[in-house]
């Protein structure tokens, strides 16, 4: 048994001197500041205060003459048809229903759950061709706090073919901008 002890002890100096020995040979000294210094470039003063905050995305209004009704009807389906109803009349589902949705207010279809963050936004606004392009484009970008769980569509065209198609569901069609 004494063996066994003297062999497990031995293991056990034997670990700790090479512990000892590469601590001393591999030392390296803590830093005085923890991490790295980022450097940062100044703000560009050049741009005026009233320039777009939000994201970058294309305005719709010169490809809305040209603009597919029925690609957008089949992509409205595709990608809208599960949370929101197009027929006149419809119920609400997840989302409200969006027949005449063009020039209506901004969360002002009655019986709808809307969020604080889009009752807040739509106080006094109306879907115009705008709004809607920019929500399309990146819903929770567009109203910070929205609960809409959509990415957003980054094509400018299908966009444009949405907005002409949701357009057209209404008795009377919003007139086009420009015209």
């Amino acid at each position: 048994m004494n063996y066994v002890f003297m062999a497990l002890l031995g293991v056990v100096f034997f670990v700790f001197g090479v512990t000892l020995i590469s601590d001393a040979l591999y030392y390296s000294p803590s830093p005085k500041a923890q991490g790295y210094a980022i450097e940062v470039a100044e703000a560009d003063t050049d741009k005026p205060d009233d320039a777009p905050k939000g994201p970058a995305y294309d305005p719709i209004a010169p490809l809305l003459a040209s603009a597919d009704v029925d690609k957008g009807g089949n992509v409205s389906k595709k990608k809208c048809g599960a949370c929101h109803n197009f027929n006149e009349g419809g119920k609400n589902k997840v989302g409200p229903v969006l027949y005449g949705v063009l020039n209506r207010a901004i969360a002002g279809v009655d019986g709808f759950g809307y969020s604080g963050a889009l009752k807040a936004y739509g106080d006094g606004k109306a879907w115009t061709y705008a709004e809607l392009n920019g929500f399309l484009f990146k819903p929770k970008a567009h109203v910070k706090g929205t609960s809409m769980g959509f990415a957003g569509i980054k094509k400018t065209q299908e966009r444009a073919d949405i907005i002409a198609y949701l357009r057209s569901l209404a008795a009377e069609p919003a007139a086009l901008p420009g015209s």
